[in-house]
């Protein structure tokens, strides 16, 4: 499972930024790692250089092998938070997809 990183103009990322983060997504989705070719992460501030609640979003791309890519974005404070919660709800919708997959 190969794990990209993107963020926008407002939001400075680097390999050490990133770093906890892949390894947070590494192990919370390990139990999918069969199914997942690669994941595309993006992290965005939505109003700039301006304070905000829930005005970091990240958007996770998950490509699955035989199947379309699905894709979920969560909104928090943090990036870190933001990419929790979106980790969340990808491993929700991958154990419904898995799920009726195993089902047939």
């Amino acid at each position: 499972m190969t794990i990209q990183f993107n963020t926008d103009k407002n939001i400075t990322g680097n390999e050490e930024k990133a770093a906890p983060l892949v390894e947070f997504l590494t192990n919370d989705l390990s139990r999918f790692s069969d199914h997942i070719t690669r994941l595309e992460v993006h992290i965005s501030d939505q109003n700039g250089n301006k304070d905000g609640l829930n005005d970091v979003r990240c958007k996770i791309e998950a490509r699955m092998e035989g199947k379309q890519p699905i894709a979920v974005s969560n909104d928090a404070d943090t990036s870190s938070m933001a990419v929790k919660g979106a980790s969340d709800k990808l491993k929700s919708a991958l154990e419904t997809i898995v799920g009726r997959a195993r089902s047939y």
